[in-house]
This record gives C-alpha cells, sequence and structure tokens, in this order.
C-alpha cells in the first residue's frame, strides 16, 4: 500500500511548501532538507526499478541513487493507482487519491453514469468541479513565492494541468533542452522559488515497445543527459528533486498473461462499465450484482489479482486515508489490481490500450516505487 503521509508523491510539495513558508503545508517527508528554491523535474513512467537495472544507459541519474530521500537511499511510493493522471493531481494538490479524486485513468462519473477518462478528459466535465482543492502551486504563488510550471506548450490549457499544476506562471517550452534552460532560470527569478517541469517521452516509448526495448533505452539516455544539463545551472540556496509518477512491467502478449475482458462472458456477467486500466481495474455493476461480480473475479482472477470491493479497498487505505463523499461512487464495487505479469484487456472497447508492450497501474514494486533524487547547490 503506498506510502501516504511520510512518503509518498501526495507528500512532496506539502513538504516543499514548509520549507518556503507556504500557509498549511507541512514537512510530510521527513528526510528532505530546507532549500530557498525547489525544483521539481517529474520524468514520466521512470520507475526505481528500472532505473537501478539501468546504470550505463543513465549514468547521471544512476549516480544520484544514494541521494535519494534525503540520501536514505531509498525510493517513495506513486500512490494507488500507479498511474498518469491520478500521480500528477497527487503531486500538484498534495493530496491522496481518494481526496483529489482522480483515482483512475478512467473512472465512472457518478452524475451522468459515464466513464470520465480523466488523462484525456473526455467527455468534457467542469475540471473545478471535478477536483476543488487549491493546488500547493497556487498556494506558494499566493504566498509570495516565485512560481512556474515549465512544460510542453500542449499542456498550457489542458483541464489535468487547470486542477494538478497551475498557479504562478506556466512556461511552455518544445524540446527538452530549452525546458532544462528555463526550469534553471525560473529557479533563479526569486529567493524563494517552487518550480516544476516534465518530460513524457520515457512513458511513450516504454508504452509502445517496452521497457528495456532500444527506444526506451535511447530516450532513458536522452533524459540522464536533460537532468544533468539542469543540474550544473542550479543557482545557490537550490535543491532539484528528480522523480516520477509510476513505473512499467512488461507484458507478454499471450492469453494467460493478457486476459481479454470483452471475450471472457463469466468477467462480464453482470458488470455495467469496465474502467481503470490493464493493472488497477474499477469494475461498476449492474445494481443488485455487486456481490456476484465480486465473487467470480475473485474465483476467477484471485490467484494474480488482488480484488477487493471498493469499502474493503478504501479500508485498506489504496486511496488514501479517507475518501471525499463526491469520490466515493467513482470507485469501483469491485477494485482489481495486478500482483503477477498479467492485465485484463479489453479489446474491442480498448483496442489501443490492449494493443501496449509496457503498462502500470498496480501496486508492484516495479509499477509503485519512483525516485526522488537530490541534488543541490
Amino acid at each position: 500500500v503506498p506510502e501516504y503521509g511520510a512518503g509518498s508523491l501526495a507528500d512532496l510539495l506539502p513538504t516543499l511548501g514548509s520549507h518556503l513558508g507556504v500557509p498549511g503545508c507541512a514537512q510530510a517527508i521527513p528526510e528532505l532538507a530546507p532549500a530557498d528554491r525547489a525544483c521539481v523535474f517529474l520524468i514520466d513512467g521512470l520507475g526505481w526499478q528500472q532505473l537501478q537495472a539501468h546504470p550505463d544507459e543513465a549514468p547521471f541519474l544512476a549516480s544520484l541513487l544514494a541521494s535519494s530521500r534525503g540520501g536514505t537511499g531509498r525510493p517513495i511510493t506513486a500512490g494507488y493507482p500507479a498511474t498518469t493522471a491520478t500521480s500528477l493531481a497527487s503531486v500538484g494538490t498534495g493530496l491522496p487519491p481518494g481526496a483529489h479524486g482522480l483515482p483512475g485513468y478512467t473512472v465512472r462519473n457518478p452524475d451522468t453514469g459515464e466513464l470520465m477518462n480523466q488523462l484525456r478528459w473526455i467527455p468534457w466535465t467542469q475540471p473545478h468541479v471535478w477536483q476543488p482543492y487549491p493546488t500547493i502551486f497556487r498556494r506558494a504563488h499566493e504566498a509570495g513565492v516565485h512560481t512556474a510550471q515549465v512544460s510542453a506548450p500542449a499542456f498550457e490549457s489542458t483541464p489535468l494541468t487547470k486542477i494538478a499544476l497551475s498557479g504562478g506562471t506556466f512556461r511552455g517550452r518544445l524540446s527538452g533542452e530549452d525546458r532544462m534552460d528555463l526550469a534553471a532560470e525560473q529557479l533563479a527569478a526569486g529567493d524563494r522559488s517552487l518550480v516544476y517541469t516534465y518530460y513524457s517521452e520515457v512513458d511513450g516509448k516504454g508504452h509502445r515497445f517496452g521497457v528495456d526495448s532500444d527506444p526506451w533505452r535511447g530516450q532513458l539516455m536522452y533524459v540522464d543527459r536533460l537532468a544533468q544539463r539542469l543540474a550544473e545551472q542550479l543557482p545557490p540556496r537550490s535543491a532539484l528533486y528528480i522523480t516520477a509518477d509510476h513505473g512499467m512491467i512488461d507484458i507478454p502478449f499471450d492469453e494467460q498473461s493478457r486476459i481479454d475482458f470483452d471475450e471472457d462472458w463469466e468477467l462480464r456477467a453482470g458488470v455495467a462499465l469496465l474502467g481503470g486500466e490493464g493493472r488497477a481495474r474499477h469494475v461498476y455493476a449492474v445494481p443488485g450484482a455487486e456481490s456476484d461480480v465480486l465473487t467470480v473475479w475473485r474465483e476467477v482472477l484471485g490467484e494474480q489479482f488482488w480484488i477487493a470491493s471498493r469499502d474493503e479497498a478504501i479500508e485498506a487505505g489504496w486511496f488514501g486515508p479517507h475518501i471525499d463523499e463526491r469520490v466515493y461512487g467513482r470507485l469501483g464495487d469491485v477494485i482489481a489490481a495486478a500482483h503477477d505479469d498479467v492485465v485484463i484487456i479489453a479489446s474491442e472497447r480498448e483496442p489501443k490500450e490492449s494493443a501496449m508492450v509496457g503498462n502500470h497501474g498496480s501496486m508492484t514494486p516495479a509499477e509503485q516505487l519512483v525516485p526522488l533524487l537530490e541534488v543541490r547547490s
């Protein structure tokens, strides 16, 4: 279960905010020392285990492994599910999924009964109704901290950016090198600064070609150079934190490893909607069929997945220490988290996702553990 409250992604910005004097922020990750200027570089899809396994491709990042989590040499946890929309919301709001309300790749909107894709924001939903809490960036900006996000220009006006990463100024740059240079400039622009920057293609190549493929290794080599470029430009009194939103695992293309919901009548029985993603499913039952669906999913998948009812998953703390009332109905009646090398695909309704080599979402170390590498000036 994610280390909410002491060592998860949701704890990073509240800790940095406490160092910068942002009201209401507390040092949730006790190992981190204060700095007047803090920069978070989030590399999409670079899990702790993947970085450990590839020191030759990422010599700079690998050299920082001992610095992770304030010099303890330990990772932090992403949060459940270990997926981009959920993790970015946790980073930006400083809240676990049960509070910020983005608890999966796709979840049911209780008001409409439709599946809502929280990464692509389809169908359209009012962003600040779906996620009403202010971001740490906004709170820091209001407290007089120089605050900036440096990312791809296309992300500036997305709903996910608005509800998770907005506050201060957004600076769009296409190339990774330009982002690193501008992030360093923005860090130096204030006596107290909080800067966020992001790179996505490690995740993109992992989904398409798999972790450890040549394209994935090429992206790791590139992002290693980007991280070093940023680290070498840090202004005085700065701390750079390099982290990720999740890890990744490759799944073989065979019937045993890829269970097709659209072809399995047992798994479909009594199911109204299938949400989440292959390794972290939200299953929404036809009213009255909840207990039958839970029983069948446990019988069919219980040796390969952790299968829980909504209330059991909440009680176990999968989504955080508490669940906001508005979030409760977004969670599946049945929740399935993979612990073996297996996914539940849906070849007809999710053809693109079903074809991915690399997958993530669950609570295995390969997916859940992420670095928190540190460089200080």
